[in-house]
Parts: structure tokens; C-alpha cells; sequence
């Protein structure tokens, strides 16, 4: 494999009633998109025609069974079906148990693509955890989805924005849950996690920052104890490993710091810490890169916007910056040498 590959990416177009299919047939649009990858949908043909209206797109379309079958050109829509479906049946912003199958079914052939080596990055339009609940799934998304379904030992979860990447310790949880969730040990090991997937990007000593849980990192226990308990502990113990942990840092100046180039990396403790900051920076460029799977993830940072599913006034810059971005990084690994298996 040359360093000057580019990647096949798999795009799922998303719950169908949502505006995943809109997204991503926009974003194949794009000239940009086959210079830095060579892109596919996975979704249904219905929907994708539907969504094409909506985008004004009169590219034709390549129904394939394998990506070895795509055009990967530009002017020319490759399209991967998991299945015949009541696509008619299916309206816009509405949860629907069969919406929810159809998605679901579009990130297994994803999994199942991936894991046999056959596509290097997954872009993913978002699905509603409600409709895919209804079809039976008993993980809350995408994420865990990947997770579970690759048997990976773990899925890492970084916000990109910008220079900004930020990792969680946990997402999906309540805030008092997600308080004591961020432990020592588990700490400890997402910084290790990042330590790990940064240098494979040929980040060389990657700076890594701990957010701290209280104002002002809690003022040597003034305003709790977590840091004290927890946080201080776990950088320290990454230190003793080679790691350049630094922190805990306050987390009202954290993302600053970041953003300035202080740091490679910051661990956001819970879901809003980090959230809050990166999509006020920019909401529309915030995206989702998943590392610890067997084949790279990324996926925009917004939901279904069922409430503007159909009317063509969905935002197309996310599912771009995702798929532009996570080419970016896998190319990343390439230069350093890490492949994923093929």
C-alpha cells in the first residue's frame, strides 16, 4: 500500500426519515471529496433518488455488491443496498421502527465491509436512538454499535475541530454518574488509549491534557476532592508510564490552551465538558473520529434535524468535514506506517 492511497470510504447514509440521506448524497457532490478518497454510499436507492431531488443532483447511479465494483469518479453516485424495503412507506421526521431497521442494516454492512478489509474508513450519517430502539437494538449508538458488533477492545471517541481533539471518559451518562465514572484507572486509560492511537499518527510525545471536574481544578480541595482522589493520581501514573500527561488543567481555560496549541489533546471528563466547547467554537466543522476499531469511523456531530428532514435546509458542511477529515487521518496512518488489516 502506497502512502498516496486514497482511502475507501464507505458512506452510511443514516436513518432515512432523517437528513443523513440528503447529507450525504451533498457531500458526494463535491469534486473535493474524490480527490482525497474514493466514496461510496451505503443506503437504498429510493431514498438516495429522494434525497438527490432535494439536492437538485442528476448524477446517475451505480448500484454495486462490492467496492471493488464502484467508479469511485466524480459525476457518478455508487450505491451499496442492504435489502429490499417499503421504502414509500417511510416519511420524513418521524420515528419509524422500519427507518430504524434500514439504519441499522446500513452500519452492519458497514461493520461487515470494514472488518473484512474491503473499505478503510467508515463516514457515518447520524441515526435516531429512539427508531433504532424500536427496531430491536439494545445499544444506545453508533459508537457502541461499532464496538460491539468489530469485538474491538475499546472505541475512542475524539472530537475534531479545527486544531482542537478532544476525547471523553464517558458520553452517553448522567452528570452525577459521569462524576464518578472518571476514576484513576479509567483515566489512566484513556490517556494510554490516546497516547497509543496519536503516536500511531506520527505524533511524536503527543501532549495530552486532563481536564479537571471543579472550578479552578478545585483549588487544592477547596471545592472538591476528585482531583485530589482521581485526576492528580492518574496524570502521574501516565507520567511514570512516558507519557506526556499534563493536568489536571481548570476546564475554563483547558480548551483555550488547546485551541492556542498547547496541547495535542485534551480529556474532556464528561459528555457537555467537551461538547459545550468544541461546538461553540464551531458547531458546523465539530466531527467525530472513533480509533480502536479494526478500520477508521468518523461522523458528523448533530443529530437527525427531523424537524428540517426533506425541506433541503440542512447544513452539508459536517458530513464534508467528516469525510474530508477522516481521509486526512488514515492518511495519517499511512505515512507512519501503521495499516489497518487487510
Amino acid at each position: 500500500m502506497t502512502v498516496d492511497k486514497k482511502p475507501v470510504i464507505a458512506v452510511t447514509i443514516g436513518d432515512p426519515a432523517g437528513v443523513g440521506p440528503e447529507i450525504s448524497v451533498a457531500t458526494l457532490m463535491e469534486k473535493a471529496v474524490y480527490e482525497e478518497c474514493r466514496p461510496f454510499l451505503i443506503g437504498s436507492v429510493p431514498i438516495v433518488e429522494r434525497a438527490m431531488k432535494i439536492q437538485n443532483c442528476h448524477f446517475p447511479i451505480h448500484r454495486i455488491s462490492h467496492p471493488q465494483q464502484a467508479k469511485f469518479t466524480w459525476g457518478t453516485l455508487d450505491v451499496m443496498e442492504t435489502g429490499e424495503y417499503d421504502c414509500d412507506s417511510i416519511e420524513w421526521g418521524k420515528v419509524q421502527k422500519l427507518a430504524g431497521r434500514m439504519s441499522l442494516d446500513y452500519v452492519l454492512k458497514s461493520i461487515e465491509l470494514g472488518k473484512a478489509g474491503l473499505t478503510d474508513v467508515v463516514a457515518t450519517a447520524p441515526i435516531h436512538k429512539e427508531a433504532i430502539k424500536l427496531a430491536g437494538c439494545k445499544l444506545p449508538g453508533h459508537t457502541e454499535i461499532y464496538q460491539v458488533e468489530t469485538g474491538a477492545d475499546y472505541g475512542l471517541t475524539m472530537f475534531h475541530v479545527h486544531n482542537l481533539r478532544v476525547f471523553f471518559v464517558s458520553r452517553h451518562m448522567a452528570l452525577k454518574e459521569a462524576c464518578d465514572y472518571a476514576t484513576r484507572e479509567r483515566v489512566l486509560e484513556c490517556v494510554r488509549q490516546i497516547h497509543h492511537e496519536f503516536s500511531a499518527l506520527n505524533i511524536e510525545n503527543p501532549r495530552i491534557a486532563v481536564a479537571a471536574l471543579n472550578p479552578h481544578g478545585s483549588d487544592n480541595g477547596l471545592f472538591g476532592h476528585e482531583e485530589a482522589d482521581n485526576l492528580i493520581p492518574a496524570v502521574r501514573d501516565a507520567q511514570a508510564l512516558g507519557i506526556n500527561a499534563i493536568g489536571p488543567v481548570p476546564a475554563d481555560s483547558v480548551f483555550h490552551l488547546g485551541k492556542q496549541g498547547n496541547y495535542d489533546a485534551i480529556l474532556s471528563l464528561y459528555h457537555d465538558q467537551g461538547h459545550i466547547a468544541c461546538k461553540t467554537l464551531d458547531f458546523e466543522r465539530s466531527i467525530t473520529i472513533t480509533f480502536g476499531l479494526p478500520f477508521m469511523r468518523s461522523s458528523v456531530d448533530h443529530g437527525t434535524a427531523f424537524d428540517i428532514a426533506g425541506t433541503g435546509k440542512a447544513s452539508t458542511i459536517g458530513m464534508l468535514e467528516s469525510t474530508l477529515v477522516s481521509a486526512r487521518y488514515w492518511k495519517m496512518k499511512q505515512q507512519q506506517g501503521v495499516l489497518y488489516p487487510k
